[in-house]
């Protein structure tokens, strides 16, 4: 399990100039290495990646892959709606770095199962790197479903897959009928911890960015078999990871970071700040957890 069981969808910090913040970056990777972070995925939906140019998506990588120095992986997030741009996006992450690479679902033309079956194939032939799916039918209005994952699961590049459909149904005909080895990960902090139970082996997490080691301890006490202890932890945290998406990710997971001192800046357009009954959501949620 190259990757791990937790794996965080880091966030791009702006500076006040709205360019990506190089020393922010610096900030948070730190942050992240020491709360046990596995791997680190950039350039996803958590890193506003659709309003990331190219040039922005090479320096956040190569930042991240700098400071890191190799205390954890990083994953780039380089789906898009078309194949063709989704290969060379690939190759450019693999050419500058990335130990793997993250194919989302295309969103918008919604493709047919047969479709996404050969745009995933399409891509995974054009790079020699280890590749997540990503399923998020809330964001794409593209469902990947379990028989296609289990075909695609055949296929030695695909490792795993980002399982963000919010059905526990889903990933457990998912777990049943793909290839042994074949790794699901939540895409859903509040939904970790019933994904572990059904045979997922840990999450692609926002929350992480604030209680990564607890995310963490939860998981390895579910794998040790202490799940007292982890749904315990699980219940904790559960506040918190409703709240940062009581509107559209990331926007309250910034405001967060930033109330608790780490340099996040500001969304990008046309993301903007968010109300302030929302901060109070989000405020009351990192009280709960005895963060503030």
């Amino acid at each position: 399990m190259i990757f791990g069981r937790l794996m965080t969808a880091m966030i791009t910090p702006f500076g006040t100039d709205g360019h990506v913040n190089a020393a922010a970056i610096e900030v948070m990777v730190e942050h992240l290495v020491q709360t046990k972070t596995d791997t680190i995925v950039v350039a996803g939906t958590t890193g506003e990646s659709p309003t990331l140019s190219v040039e922005e998506k090479i320096f956040l990588l190569q930042t991240v892959k700098k400071v890191s120095r190799g205390r954890v992986k990083v994953l780039m997030g380089t789906g898009s709606n078309d194949t063709k741009e989704t290969i060379a996006s690939s190759q450019r992450a693999v050419q500058h770095g990335a130990d793997g690479i993250m194919l989302v679902t295309p969103y918008y033309n919604k493709p047919p199962q047969d479709s996404l079956y050969q745009h995933f194939v399409t891509v995974a032939k054009s790079v020699d790197a280890p590749v997540l799916l990503y399923n998020v039918p809330g964001r794409t209005g593209c469902n990947l479903l379990p028989a296609t994952v289990a075909r695609l699961s055949q296929i030695d590049a695909f490792f795993g897959v980002k399982e963000a459909s919010g059905s526990l149904d889903q990933v457990s005909e998912i777990a049943r009928t793909a290839r042994e080895g074949f790794l699901i990960y939540s895409g859903d902090d509040s939904l970790a911890l019933p994904m572990l139970s059904v045979g997922a082996v840990g999450v692609v997490s926002v929350a992480s960015h604030i209680v990564g080691s607890e995310m963490k301890d939860m998981i390895e006490a579910f794998v040790a078999g202490r799940t007292d202890i982890a749904q315990k932890i699980h219940l904790h945290l559960f506040p918190l990871c409703k709240a940062l998406f009581t509107t559209t990710s990331p926007i309250p997971l910034k405001w967060a970071l930033n109330s608790l001192g780490l340099p996040a800046g500001e969304v990008r357009p046309p993301l903007y700040e968010m109300s302030d009954a929302d901060k109070s959501i989000v405020e009351e949620a990192l009280r709960l957890i005895g963060k503030i």
